[in-house]
């Protein structure tokens, strides 16, 4: 059997392995789980160099580039070179949405035994309104998923529905997983007041915080127009913006016209998010829509108030009196009266107790871990094929 073997092999497919959500978990994943059991490589959709690459080499594991994603044809003979060369690999797990479908497809004919898609995201209602060529596309990739996968994780029921349809739960084939975060920086005591010079925030500012990358997913341009209206009632306001993107010099921009340069602090991607997260004093969190959004649990980790969209999955809601779920068609002045409100009545249980709270839930990495371990072995000993 497989599971005799001393190293399990295994393939994740990412677009690169950057700052964001579902990559910094697969690094949790990487630092925490037996390396001599199980040999993990990435399998990356990029030449460039990403910010984890450092650290997965120095942990034993290789990153290899698929190129010409947009070309089929030589995207194909890519896949099945690099399967030759660096398998053979007992399973390979696609993070990738719906272009899972067309590597997974492409795994079976090469005779991966475990295809894992991984859905991360809700799309569902995007999708739904995409271009006639657009859901073609996603139309084909679900039918690759449906019939190349082995099995399939989520990160929340939504991000089921979202790939493998509204009767996910009818196939023993699909599951839920929840991503985890480390909770040892949240123990770490920060110098707030040293924080806050660094970053050029006055010691007594209302900080408000976000985490994103600068897609239009995160709705930035909202986050802009709710501080201002913050601003406006409270004129020592400060807006943290930390990650990077495609979209940030159009919100640089936007930041600029709406006289609001003084009060915006762009950070970057930064590899300490917990020790900054302990600078706000309110977590902003207006996705348009999210698989489940794991920054957030970092941010109840940090003990921070957060006001969110309502289309953010009811999962994350770990300490419920932390969160408030604002619908997005409501008007903006009701988001920034709540966020006005959350600053007059702070959040009643401490920091430290956040932390135990979590720590004993579904997304301590620790468990995360565990339970993905635990996974690929129960695939490979029922030696599922499809």
């Amino acid at each position: 059997m497989l599971v005799d073997k001393p190293s399990i092999r295994i393939l994740h497919a990412v677009g690169g392995m950057n700052r964001a959500g579902t990559e910094t978990w697969l690094m949790h994943i990487l630092r925490n789980i037996d390396r001599d059991r199980f040999q993990m490589d990435f399998l990356v959709h990029t030449d460039q160099p990403c910010a984890y690459d450092e650290e997965i080499r120095t942990l034993g594991s290789k990153i290899i580039p698929c190129l010409d994603r947009s070309k089929p044809w030589l995207y194909s003979r890519n896949l099945k070179r690099i399967l030759r060369e660096y398998g053979p690999y007992d399973i390979i797990h696609s993070h990738v949405h719906h272009f899972s479908g067309y590597i997974l497809w492409l795994a079976k004919q090469a005779g991966v035994p475990i295809r894992i898609a991984h859905s991360h995201n809700d799309t569902a209602e995007v999708d739904a309104h995409a271009s006639f060529l657009r859901r073609i596309y996603t139309t084909l990739m679900k039918s690759f998923i449906q019939s190349s996968a082995t099995a399939g994780l989520a990160a929340s029921r939504v991000s089921a529905v979202a790939l493998f349809g509204d009767d996910w739960e009818n196939n023993r084939r699909w599951q839920l997983l929840y991503c985890g975060i480390d909770l040892t920086p949240f123990k770490t005591p920060v110098n707030g007041l040293a924080l806050r010079q660094e970053l050029g925030i006055p010691e007594d500012a209302f900080v408000i915080g976000h985490v994103g990358r600068f897609e239009e997913q995160k709705n930035h341009l909202f986050i802009l127009e709710i501080a201002a209206i913050v601003a406006q009632k409270n004129p020592g306001m400060r807006l943290l913006l930390i990650g990077d993107g495609i979209l940030r010099p159009m919100i640089e921009e936007k930041v600029k016209q709406m006289a609001l340069a003084d009060r915006v602090i762009f950070s970057g991607n930064r590899p300490d998010v917990p020790r900054l997260l302990a600078v706000i004093d309110l977590f902003l969190f207006p996705s348009l829509y999210e698989g489940l959004g794991l920054v957030l649990i970092e941010a109840q980790a940090a003990g921070k108030p957060c006001i969110v969209s309502d289309v953010i999955p009811e999962e994350a809601d770990i300490i419920p009196s932390f969160i408030h779920r604002i619908s997005l068609e409501k008007p903006k002045s009701v988001w920034g009266q709540a966020i006005i409100n959350k600053q007059k009545n702070p959040v009643s249980i401490s920091q430290k107790e956040a932390v135990t709270i979590l720590e004993s839930s579904v997304f301590n990495i620790q468990r995360s871990s565990q339970n993905l371990q635990n996974y690929y072995l129960i695939c490979l000993e029922q030696d599922l094929v499809f």
